[in-house]
């Protein structure tokens, strides 16, 4: 397949040139759904903290002497007040602080951002703007340049070095998020509705996860 050609546009919506693309990156036909699903619960796995932590029997408080002589007093045998059948005893098996990360091929996660960016080309949740020089960074004047270019809902700013005025007019608004080019990755392709990449961002993206 040939190079095609998508628009490039300023912040007035006004076609100002094009941006040569790989079909093999955003115009995949058979998209892997699970390759996507994989990808994203590998993303979420990674960034958990796993710090759930209960204590054993070696650990809480309590006297380690025996509560009772072992035999003749009708009740239960009992070794220490620390027992895990205990109210305020050791937790058996209980959560301790680990990685949640698993191994996924570097060659995995870049063909799910491939199939990623193909699902929003073929949606039209995919736009390249010249660049992300904004003269403001007040919010307000973000979401009037986005209500220019049509977008509504959520969307990801994507620049290979995103401007202070466009990070810090983001930063307030709950349904903006910004990535640099290198830092795309499938779970957020997935949640915003709308991905603007600069000119030069799909370019470097480009580069990075072409097969």
């Amino acid at each position: 397949m040939a190079i095609f050609k998508q628009p490039v546009v300023n912040f007035e919506n006004a076609e100002i040139g094009t941006v040569d693309l790989l079909p093999e990156i955003f115009k995949i036909e058979e998209i892997n759904k699970h390759l996507i699903w994989e990808a994203v619960r590998h993303y979420l796995a990674k960034r958990r903290q796993g710090t759930a932590k209960t204590k054993d029997k070696s650990e809480v408080s309590g006297s380690g002497r025996k509560l009772w002589k072992q035999k003749g007093t009708g009740r239960a045998r009992i070794g220490s007040i620390r027992s895990i059948i205990w109210r305020g005893g050791g937790i058996a098996h209980g959560p301790n602080p680990r990685s949640y990360d698993y191994a996924f091929p570097k060659r995995a996660r870049r063909a799910a951002v491939r199939h990623a960016l193909s699902v929003k080309l073929a949606a039209g949740q995919l736009m390249v703007i010249e660049s992300w020089n904004v003269a403001s960074h007040k919010t307000k004047a973000m979401i009037a340049t986005l209500g220019k270019l049509g977008v509504k809902g959520t969307a990801l700013l994507v620049g290979t070095e995103i401007s202070e005025n466009a990070t810090r007019a983001s930063n307030n608004n709950p349904k903006l998020g910004t990535a640099s080019s290198t830092g795309v990755n499938v779970y957020d392709l997935i949640k915003y509705e709308q991905i603007i990449f600069s000119k030069d961002a799909i370019l470097a993206l480009q580069e990075v996860v072409k097969p």
